[in-house]
């Protein structure tokens, strides 16, 4: 779900509906083992290649990267309960100094994957005003199959961090030259206040003429005498 409203992002659901799945898919299941008796088990596991966008602007999994998938899928009265983790290689960059950023993801998922004639009132607990946006949210079995890959996107997508870093106490880049603070921690730049430069300047035309208007010492005290 969205960490502001608490609503899953758009899965182009409806798009979904209308094409047909490929059971030859990596990311599509077959649920005909489970035969439509509720409490029936089937536990599986897979291997497969990331699709595209699978991440945001600054850190997600590369496409083609392995994904290695653990399902649970329990038949109950409304359709398919799948439960399962994803572990994937992540890479990115840290939003302070820009260096790149490998780590591993477990993204944990639950999703119903209703019967496309089961009643609509087991699968919609509360009639309110979301009721219609609930209805959107659906995701359908089709011919005993369900696709994953909508679910396994927001489940990777919400468990990405927002504002990755390599280290949490990263000093990040200096704001005069661009130079990667870690590396050199006593880095820095005599900063000087443009406001004073012309003080300064008046302070060292000051200093001049006070030199120029002094006594001197020379042959004119001589004379004098």
């Amino acid at each position: 779900m969205c960490r502001e409203c608490g609503r899953r992002p758009q899965r182009r659901k409806q798009e979904a509906l209308n094409a047909r799945l490929d059971h030859r898919s990596p990311l599509v299941f077959d649920t005909h083992e489970l035969g439509r008796r509720p409490g029936a088990l089937k536990r599986l596991s897979r291997s497969i290649q990331a699709p595209a966008d699978l991440g945001i602007e600054v850190i997600g999994v590369a496409e083609g990267a392995t994904v290695e998938l653990d399902l649970r899928l329990e038949s109950v009265m409304e359709g398919v309960l799948v439960t399962g983790t994803a572990r994937a290689p992540l890479t990115g960059e840290c939003v302070r100094c820009l260096e790149p950023i490998e780590r591993e993801l477990d993204a944990d998922f639950q999703e119903m994957y209703s019967y496309p004639d089961a009643d609509a009132r087991g699968r919609i607990a509360a009639a309110d005003d979301d009721a219609e946006d609930d209805e959107e949210d659906l995701l359908f079995l089709e011919d005993d199959l369900f696709d994953l890959e909508p679910v396994l996107r927001d489940a990777v997508v919400l468990a990405l961090p927002l504002q990755p870093v390599c280290q949490e106490d990263c000093p990040g880049l200096c704001s005069e030259c661009g130079a990667r603070l870690a590396d050199d921690p006593d880095h820095h730049h005599d900063v000087h206040d443009i406001r004073w430069a012309a003080l300064q300047g008046l302070a060292g035309s000051g200093q001049d003429g006070e030199k120029d208007n002094a006594p001197r010492s020379d042959g004119d005290d001589s004379q004098e005498k």
